[in-house]
């Protein structure tokens, strides 16, 4: 596949424009569709914002205005024709992906990939009733989109191979270190995990074992200083796999396994709470901590990634 190819998009939300900024700064023409070309001015000047930051950090050696001349924002979904991947970032709802779906396979070539950053829907129910349903994979990005290093590619059961290697590929050629999943599951690799131990960290709050605060202490300062890194596969073996085991015979029979939700946080959603957009989260914002929150975020973002970079070199061996 052209590393260079035209790539459209579907959905320029805040992920979406995201995703768009990172394609866009690898140097491909971007087409973008939106419901409403309303959401057009916004939608670029978020984009040009993200482009900013990245030239900021020496991530791109072009100018922001000259980069962004390669997005084309639109509500006419036949300018899709001619792109050989499109990938939807639209509402988590089955029924409005699958339309979606259903109108592209009428503009698009059979070869051409879909890909969707769900990250609830399993590819495999995204798939039926699709005219070529081997080309439609999961494409899952971690925010921000246009710093972060994460991708999985997540295969249906009906997802041709052949298409998730060239994503792979095309991937890599945008910064990218892609996961591929030959199985279709739930969640994918990383949500399981991080909700499996979010399901713990709620069971240790609300049985009033720890504070919140308690919790992110502990793993800022022990999971968060070597995940980067290693992942949990590497660093047992870093650390030495016999004690894993004992730790784990001992302890998984005692660890958290509801299916319900957390009441505290059931208390907090319905009260409102969004988190730092609209200040009002597990923690107390003003309006201006929030807003130094959401900025020191993106300045970690670009510093992890840094960090991360640094030892490339190893995590490839």
């Amino acid at each position: 596949m052209d590393t260079k190819i035209n790539i459209g998009t579907v959905g320029l939300g805040l992920m979406g424009s995201s995703i768009a900024t990172c394609i866009l700064a690898a140097g491909h023409k971007v087409t973008s569709l939106v419901l409403d070309m309303d959401e057009a001015k916004t939608a670029r000047k978020r984009i040009l914002h993200f482009l900013n930051e990245l030239k900021d950090e020496g991530l791109v050696a072009d100018v922001p205005e000259t980069i962004i001349d390669n997005l084309t924002i639109t509500d006419d979904l036949t300018l899709l024709a001619d792109h050989e991947v499109v990938i939807e970032t639209i509402t988590e709802s089955l029924e409005a992906k699958k339309d979606l779906y259903r109108q592209l396979e009428k503009v698009l070539a059979p070869e051409a990939v879909i890909g969707s950053n769900t990250s609830a829907i399993p590819v495999t129910i995204l798939q039926e009733g699709l005219q070529y349903p081997e080309r439609l994979l999961g494409i899952h990005w971690a925010e921000p989109a246009h710093i972060t290093r994460f991708m999985e590619v997540i295969c249906g059961r009906d997802s041709d191979i052949i298409y998730a290697q060239k994503i792979v590929a095309l991937a890599e050629s945008w910064g990218k270190e892609p996961s591929v999943l030959k199985k279709d599951i739930r969640g994918f690799i990383t949500n399981r995990i991080m909700y499996a131990m979010l399901r713990e960290a709620f069971n240790l709050v609300e049985n009033g074992y720890a504070t919140p605060e308690d919790v992110d202490r502990s793993l800022r300062n022990d999971l968060g200083y070597w995940i980067t890194f290693a992942g949990p596969f590497r660093f047992m073996d870093l650390t030495g796999i016999p004690a894993y085991l004992t730790v784990m015979k001992d302890l998984f029979p005692d660890l958290d396994n509801t299916i319900k939700t957390p009441e505290s946080m059931e208390k907090l959603v319905a009260a409102g709470a969004k988190g730092v957009s609209n200040a009002h989260g597990f923690y107390q914002y003003t309006t201006e901590t929030a807003a130094e929150w959401e900025e020191k975020f993106i300045e970690f973002s670009f510093d992890i990634r840094k960090l991360a970079e640094k030892y490339e070199e190893i995590q490839k061996k």
